[in-house]
């Protein structure tokens, strides 16, 4: 139900998408959709918070590890981009649809946003207690990285000139520039 909502909220936009074509587009009946969404508006909120929950995972699946704040930055790198791109559709959805969320929605989803920043903010902080970052402003930097990243979504083709991973190696490698990463024991980067 979700991707093919997506698919027409994308192409043809939310208010110009009924219910009735996207239960069309599943081959099922509007009450099928009802059962798992208790209206449009409800689906749209679903279909938003994908790609920051998805974001939210790659940063809570790294920040327990037992590594540096430069690696941990490192692999979160390739996580978040890639769970950027492959949620390319929510975003943009997002970005374009955000005024038709209700109230509840949108601050749930910028609640799930927050968080996400709050997060990097305290690994960038980490890094930078611990030398390994050049950073003053952590905060403005995890913004800057998030901003950048989620950017993607507008420029990213699935059949382009990179690789999904090789899009997020490099992006990753902007992402450890941008914070002057020098782990500890490097003498030079």
């Amino acid at each position: 139900t979700l991707s093919a909502a997506a698919e027409l909220f994308y192409k043809h936009g939310y208010e110009n998408t009924t219910l009735d074509a996207v239960a069309e587009r599943l081959g099922v009946t509007k009450p099928f959709i009802y059962a798992h969404f208790s209206s449009k508006t409800n689906l749209l909120a679903e279909i938003c918070s994908r790609g920051i929950a998805s974001s939210l995972e790659a940063i809570d699946s790294v920040l327990p590890l037992k590594l540096s704040p430069t690696d941990k930055l490192q692999r979160l790198g390739k996580h978040f981009v890639t769970a950027v791109l492959e949620s390319q559709m929510s975003i943009a959805i997002f970005s374009r649809e955000e005024k038709n969320l209700l109230p509840e929605d949108f601050e749930r989803i910028s609640k799930m946003r927050r968080d996400f920043d709050r997060k990097l903010t305290n690994l960038l902080k980490e890094g930078a207690a611990a030398g390994e970052f050049n950073i003053t402003d952590p905060h403005l930097t995890a913004l800057a990285i998030g901003g950048m990243v989620s950017w993607g979504y507008v420029w990213y083709r699935q059949k382009g000139r990179l690789e999904l991973d090789e899009v997020a190696t490099e992006m990753t490698k902007l992402m450890l520039a941008m914070v002057q990463a020098k782990p500890k024991g490097s003498k030079s980067r």
